[in-house]
């Protein structure tokens, strides 16, 4: 077993060849993954016809390698522009974005970028730890588990917003629960509040719906505002101090890195969570378990690193399912699993017993894949924070057309700028009247999947499946921090009441 993991090293990191294959695809994944709409899945299908008839491991980590690395430059319009690249990237923007108008733009970048690798090489510790004990801990989990993890999500939106926004962040939690709605049933076919317009049949598009909700109101607003993003001057804002200062957050939450890095891997396991899943959980953590959650949403870094380490950790984890039981744990890992099979790659248990130096192989491609992306992105990230203090009036056309270019590229449907519009001119109502809009992205990721998973869960076992032992500690933990949630937000409230009665006094 040692002998098997170092060689596949040695062998990794000896070859020429697949290291020039590595540098490609990290120049590629990061390329993709900066860009609004494309996403992982578009790339890797882009990316087949060139692999077709290259050896089985040179193909193979040259596509995991340029999947992995697109979390990792995800960020960087998130956090520079409030444009999410995708769901995984949206919950970043809640406290990249405000750090950029403060002109921390660099410490963010520094923070996030810093994370994403590291929470890329945890997930594939986790991954590589689990491999002895993988099939019991894939088959704990049921449809009854996947809708109880779902809630669990959606109740993270009571963390969300504090004090007399609780009611409104349940009330745009609940908007985005009804979107989910919008598409085929999974369970009888039949097509709901989408009428005959096709394009609605899938459901509503994730990546429009996350681009209108944050991105197009954020222009919108920096352009009726005038100046430029950042605040402050251009001479206070970019140091290479401030992103140091980024890049040591890392080990000063190193407790959170660790455990959002296990959430978002353990995550990526089950098959069809997926990387959003993962993303809103960890930043839901992270509020919840600050001593300071009123500064979340205003630039807090714990809101950078939470998400960021997760949704790179879980790539880790979702490799363990597709390459033992041929079940993605991902969207991204369908396509990929697609690709391996044309490579050769046989997923099952043969992968542990005669292909298990492909399975190191993969796992320190993960590895060395990030440790590229990190030390490329530090090194030129320093011209990138520079367009946080360009007049907004000339960088927002480009950006516009650049979301737009997304939606449409990311379903290859013209309708959904139509859609773009409308949500649009509802998240620019909800940033004016100052109402919190990260719920309803939550809502709209996650009740797709509790919906089908309840659906197959009264299927399998009728209500009993809420008495299930799993079901029980799950449906203990969701009550509980909903509980917990009110509790510190009905506190907040109390204690401003008095601290303003104290100064009216």
């Amino acid at each position: 077993m040692i002998g098997t993991m170092f060689g596949a090293l040695y062998g990794l990191v000896s070859s020429p060849h697949i290291m020039g294959l590595m540098l490609i695809a990290v120049f590629f994944g990061l390329l993709v993954g900066v860009t609004p709409g494309i996403g992982g899945k578009l790339s890797i299908a882009m990316a087949i016809p060139f692999v077709y008839g290259m050896d089985t491991v040179s193909g193979c980590v040259f596509l995991l390698t340029m999947h992995a690395v697109n979390g990792t430059s995800g960020q960087i319009s998130s956090i520079m522009f409030g444009i999410p690249g995708d769901g995984d990237d949206a919950a970043t923007t809640l406290d990249g974005y405000p750090l950029a108008k403060q002109g921390q733009a660099a410490r963010a970048l520094g923070a996030s970028i810093t994370a994403s690798g590291v929470g890329g090489i945890i997930g594939a510790i986790v991954f590589a730890i689990m491999i002895p004990v993988l099939e019991p801990v894939i088959m704990m989990f049921s449809p009854a588990e996947f809708f109880l993890i779902a809630l669990l999500g959606i109740s993270f939106i009571a963390f969300l917003s504090s004090g007399d926004k609780i009611v409104k962040g349940l009330i745009v939690g609940f908007y985005g629960l009804m979107l989910s709605t919008i598409g085929m049933d999974s369970i009888t076919g039949t097509p709901r509040y989408a009428g005959h317009m096709l394009f609605l049949w899938d459901g509503v598009s994730l990546v429009t719906a996350v681009l209108a909700m944050f991105a197009v109101p954020e222009m919108i607003s920096l352009s009726t505002k005038g100046g430029s993003i950042s605040a402050v001057p251009m001479d206070k804002g970019f140091s290479y101090q401030q992103l140091l200062s980024g890049v040591m957050e890392v080990p000063r939450n190193w407790w959170l890195v660790v455990r959002t890095s296990i959430i978002g891997a353990i995550i990526g396991m089950i098959p069809g969570l997926g990387g959003s899943t993962a993303a809103w959980l960890c930043y839901g953590h992270a509020v919840q378990s600050s001593k300071h959650p009123e500064r979340f949403g205003k630039g807090a870094i714990e809101g950078v690193i939470a998400p960021e380490t997760a949704s790179n950790a879980k790539e880790g984890g979702s490799l363990l399912p597709t390459l033992f039981f041929g079940i993605p744990g991902s969207s991204g890992m369908a396509v990929l699993l697609g690709a391996f099979l044309i490579l050769g790659v046989q997923p099952g248990a043969l992968m542990v017993t005669k292909h298990l130096d492909l399975v190191w192989t993969l796992i320190w491609a993960l590895v060395v894949g990030n440790l590229i992306a990190v030390s490329l992105l530090l090194v030129i990230c320093r011209w990138v924070a520079v367009l946080t203090f360009v007049d907004g009036r000339v960088l927002v056309p480009f950006i516009l057309v650049f979301v737009s270019l997304g939606c449409f590229v990311s379903d290859f449907q013209w309708q959904n700028l139509v859609v773009l519009v409308v949500f649009s001119a509802i998240g620019y109502g909800f940033l004016r009247a100052d109402w919190p809009r990260a719920p309803f992205v939550i809502g709209l990721v996650l009740g797709g999947k509790a919906e089908a998973s309840l659906h197959q869960a009264l299927q399998l076992w009728g209500f009993s499946f809420f008495l299930r032992p799993m079901s029980l500690v799950l449906i203990a933990m969701i009550v509980g921090l909903i509980a917990y949630a009110f509790y510190k937000n009905f506190r907040s409230t109390s204690s401003n009441a008095a601290s303003r009665m104290e100064v009216s006094s």
